[in-house]
């Protein structure tokens, strides 16, 4: 798990290993995935800094019918252009979710 806070490491059996650089993290993961996939799931932070390294196959854009009014927004500041293909739309009265293939 990428974070900032590794004093906050959790007992090996747990299964998670708390890491602060994102190529490492990556690097871990992939071995750990052997032929499998990657998937990145966090904050906005994270996603940017994957989007902008060229780490991202595939995006999952969530929205849900309630505007929370706070946190952080998802591209504010991403001065990167990213062509994005519509793979799939599922949705429910709950949650719309769009899958975008990354355009290369």
């Amino acid at each position: 798990m990428l974070t900032h806070r590794t004093a906050d490491q959790p007992p090996t059996e747990s299964g998670f290993r708390f890491i602060a650089d994102l190529d490492v993290a990556f690097a871990q993961a992939v071995e750990a995935a052997g032929d499998g996939d990657v998937a990145i799931g966090g904050g906005a932070d994270v996603i940017r800094q994957s989007l902008a390294g060229g780490r991202v196959d595939e995006l999952v854009i969530s929205t849900a019918p309630v505007i929370l009014g706070a946190g952080k927004r998802l591209f504010d500041g991403f001065d990167h252009d990213v062509d994005l293909e519509v793979a799939k739309v599922y949705s429910s009265p709950y949650a719309t979710h769009v899958r975008y293939r990354v355009i290369r």
